[in-house]
């Protein structure tokens, strides 16, 4: 294994002219690569800011990055020391050699991150995939969890809401190619528009600044040769984890799961549905619900001081550190 610190443009210096191509790092945050045979990740860390800290990993969702965690990592930096993960093939991490983008791949990933770095047990995060995926690992590796604190997890609905559709579909071969053939000549304020109207409860809490740096992510990503190829591998994923029965089903491995798990939903999330927060209140044996009428699919984005109090009311009364 080795770790080598990355370049990355101040949150200051983007706020004045974002620059294409390189990694946005916000004032505190630290990027370096780890590289594991057959696979290269970037992380972005905050260190806590006293000694002694625990660790916490934060994994993000489909076609988002290690920089969705960063407002939430900030408001627990005298909690935790934070380092949030981008998944292969998302934010800054290349494609895996093997390409697999499986639900159990991507969690195969964060186990080896985990063990490498010597960082378990972990308070660890999971937002839309990223949910399913730290289900996953918390399920397969409890030693490696101290607590599990998921938001809007993608875990399998029955009846899958309709403007989740379209993400579903990019897993069908051919799909993914076609879209983005026929998207060729939208702008990167469009796209940044349609995903913010998609995943927030209410677009307009993003701030100008913050929309900046959106579409400057976005301009980047859209350059990446394997930008499709990571969204449609991804997404089919997805929709192979919500066909998997017996002790390998998402909502098996949920019932495995022994941390303090902390469950936040979005009364207006528009890919997760707000009904599942009660079936995942029962399968996690040891849960607690945060319910946000007004967030949509990333609260840790939309709200992220009430889901940083709540995780502190979790470690309060689960007697974690």
């Amino acid at each position: 294994m080795s770790s080598t610190e990355l370049p990355g443009i101040s949150a200051a210096a983007a706020a004045v002219a974002p620059t294409v191509g390189a990694v946005r790092v916000a004032d505190g945050e630290r990027l370096r690569t780890v590289s594991l045979p057959g696979l290269g990740l970037t992380l972005r860390s905050r260190p806590g800011e006293g000694e002694g800290l625990p660790s916490a990993l934060f994994v993000h969702g489909l076609g988002g990055s290690s920089q969705n965690w960063s407002d939430l990592m900030a408001l627990l930096s005298d909690t935790v020391d934070g380092t949030a993960v981008d998944l292969p093939g998302f934010g800054d991490s290349p494609p895996p050699d093997d390409g697999d983008y499986s639900v159990r791949g991507h969690a195969r990933a964060v186990v080896r991150l985990l063990d490498a770095e010597r960082l378990g047990p972990v308070h660890l995060f999971g937002n839309s995939l990223g949910g399913a995926v730290a289900t996953r690992v918390a399920a397969v590796r409890p030693d490696l969890v101290r607590t599990l604190t998921l938001v809007s997890p993608a875990l399998p609905e029955l009846r899958v809401q309709r403007p989740a559709v379209p993400t579903g579909l990019l897993a069908v071969p051919g799909v993914a190619a076609l879209f983005a053939r026929l998207s060729r000549d939208w702008t990167a304020e469009q796209r940044t528009r349609g995903v913010m109207a998609l995943c927030y409860g209410d677009p307009a809490r993003v701030s100008e600044e913050g929309f900046r740096h959106a579409v400057a992510e976005m301009e980047r990503r859209l350059e990446l040769p394997y930008f499709w190829d990571a969204m449609a591998r991804s997404a089919r994923g997805i929709v192979d984890a919500y066909t998997l029965g017996g002790q390998h089903g998402l909502w098996r491995q949920a019932e495995r799961v022994l941390a303090p798990t902390l469950l936040v939903y979005g009364g207006r999330d528009r890919l997760v549905s707000y009904r599942m927060a009660r079936r995942a209140s029962a399968a996690f044996r040891d849960a607690r619900l945060l319910s946000l009428p007004d967030a949509g699919h990333v609260a840790m984005m939309e709200y992220p001081d009430v889901v940083a109090r709540a995780f502190r009311e979790l470690l309060d009364d689960s007697g974690r550190s």
